[in-house]
């Protein structure tokens, strides 16, 4: 998801990335598999190989948000985020995790924590986590994607809307809320070096490492993961399965951690009978 930390990435400038990707194929139609990092530093270059030929041989591209859905996501941000009532953040937070948030607050301006809800305190905390790292979504894969397409007048676009993937968040029940909440203040002093460890997993494509990453951090709190990751897995695997009835090649780019492990869309359409092929 755009919002999230795990979404985020950071590289070395000049990186050369050979990111995972899969290709599930019948007879006449074909969708790659593409995992994405929604914000990357400058110079990451993960476009060329066969992630080239893919972007070069596809009819479309499919992502999670489509281009108009991306740019409505601070407005959805903006109405679902306020708590109803306001609420200090030394009331939400043990001392420990709430030195983290203080900590990472000080560094870029205060969040405005108090009068948002538990879920948008994370989603702020993830962002500022970017910002100090210097990650931009404008380098991210979705971004470069888009360009390259749009360039060629190829369609777009995407399997939610901004306002559905932030009401995951806003219908968790409280105490998940504010165990994801708790968790990432507690991990802020850490939060870089642990993005920059998922994202040299996904640049070397290593998917036995971005699921051990992934799975250490959402397992944490298992509603989370169901409503996160699981839940719109089988949504998507469902979306993936009718559109292999039509004809044509499809570039599906995806959040990295939507295609590793015995529950990512990889192993849910091999599961389902598809010729599901590693193709970097």
């Amino acid at each position: 998801m755009p919002f999230l930390l795990a979404a985020c990435g950071t590289a070395d400038p000049g990186t050369q990335a050979r990111p995972a990707m899969w290709l599930v194929a019948d007879e006449d139609t074909k969708i790659y598999l593409l995992g994405s990092m929604h914000a990357l530093p400058s110079g990451t270059d993960w476009d060329d190989g066969k992630v080239g030929a893919a972007i070069g041989a596809a009819d479309e591209l499919v992502m999670e948000l489509a281009p108009g859905e991306l740019a409505n996501a601070g407005a959805a941000f903006q109405a679902l985020a306020p708590r109803s009532a306001p609420l200090a953040m030394d009331k939400r937070l043990p001392a420990d995790a709430l030195a983290g948030y203080r900590a990472l607050e000080a560094n870029g301006g205060d969040f405005g924590g108090d009068a948002l809800d538990d879920w948008a305190v994370m989603v702020l905390m993830g962002q500022r986590v970017a910002q100090n790292a210097a990650l931009d979504p404008g380098n991210g894969v979705e971004s470069r994607l888009t360009e390259r397409f749009r360039a060629e007048g190829k369609p777009i676009g995407g399997l939610e809307t901004a306002r559905a993937q932030l009401m995951l968040f806003e219908t968790l029940d409280p105490a998940t809320q504010r165990a994801l909440l708790t968790r990432a203040a507690r991990g802020a002093k850490d939060a870089a070096q642990e993005v920059g460890e998922l994202t040299a997993a996904w640049s070397r494509g290593d998917v036995a490492a971005l699921e051990k990453l992934i799975n250490e951090d959402v397992d944490a709190v298992p509603a989370a993961r169901r409503a996160i990751i699981t839940d719109r897995n089988h949504d998507w695997m469902l979306w993936a399965r009718q559109r292999m009835d039509r004809p044509g090649t499809v570039l599906m780019a995806v959040g990295a951690g939507h295609l590793v492990g015995a529950d990512g869309l990889p192993a849910l359409l091999a599961a389902a009978g598809y010729k599901v092929t590693r193709v970097q």
